[in-house]
């Protein structure tokens, strides 16, 4: 494992505060140096791993920061709530306003650095998670998109997916972006930009999927939309809107869902 990469920083538990570790390789996908943040309890072995994705304008270090996901996932797991796991918060590729978690043309990719290269950091920077731990990815807008669209496109690597106020298809980054949507779309072809053509391509394998917003979001019509398309399609998912609008006190509050998630895919009854 340690090879890798060609290049790994990690910080110095010394300084290191509330758990969160910060991570730096030199990406064989990103070909440069990227970051995540990873954090875990200090238990004994780690059997489940959770990827959290950011949002346009963040990097790694916003679902710590921002919505200090460590001090909920601590305090589901004191309570007895969910079992421990780890979870890492890898940057996106930090291109543009946001990559969409994309591969571009001319080898930047980040579909890669995701699925392959971040559990990989995952492992390095902690030692008691499990080489056959299961992992779920999730995110928030952005980051939504992406869980919802890598981890039906990857259907086979995750034992879950969970999205919190999804873009839902490529053309709705337009609202939050600078950049002119030909840089995004030049990434695939049309219809591959939409995760409803992935999580329908790969219905036989797509693992557990749960997806929220809230009712003052301005993606909430494309997150019913969603639902409605998977629904028709007799496609198993859950999905559940909640008071809040698009903001860090909505995700603060319902990464509680993802993380409960991800505890009931890693222990089923």
């Amino acid at each position: 494992m340690t090879n890798a990469f060609r290049t790994v920083e990690i910080s110095n538990a010394e300084f290191e505060q509330e758990g969160l570790r910060h991570v730096t390789v030199k990406s064989s996908a990103l070909k440069r140096r990227a970051d995540a943040t990873v954090w875990a309890p200090t238990a004994g072995k780690i059997e489940m791993l959770l990827i959290l994705l950011h949002g346009v304008y963040g990097s790694h270090w916003a679902w710590a920061l921002k919505a200090g996901v460590h001090r909920t996932a601590q305090r589901m797991i004191d309570a007895g709530e969910v079992n421990p796991l780890a979870i890492i918060m890898p940057s996106d590729g930090l291109g543009r306003d946001g990559s969409g978690y994309l591969t571009y043309p001319g080898g930047e990719d980040v579909e890669q650095w995701i699925v392959d290269e971040v559990p990989a950091i995952a492992r390095l920077a902690v030692p008691a998670l499990r080489s056959n731990a299961k992992i779920v990815i999730g995110g928030l807008s952005m980051g939504g998109y992406g869980a919802l669209r890598l981890g039906a496109k990857y259907a086979t690597k995750f034992a879950g997916i969970s999205a919190h106020s999804a873009i839902t298809d490529i053309a709705e980054m337009q609202a939050f972006v600078e950049e002119p949507m030909n840089d995004y779309l030049c990434c695939s072809p049309r219809e591959e930009l939409s995760a409803l053509y992935w999580i329908e391509r790969h219905r036989a394998v797509l693992p557990p999927l749960r997806f929220d917003c809230g009712v003052a979001d301005s993606l909430l019509e494309g997150n019913r939309a969603l639902h409605r398309a998977l629904a028709a399609r007799d496609i198993p998912h859950s999905y559940e809107e909640f008071a809040g609008a698009h903001e860090w006190p909505y995700w603060q509050r319902n990464v509680a869902e993802t993380l409960r998630f991800a505890n009931a895919v890693g222990n089923p009854r």
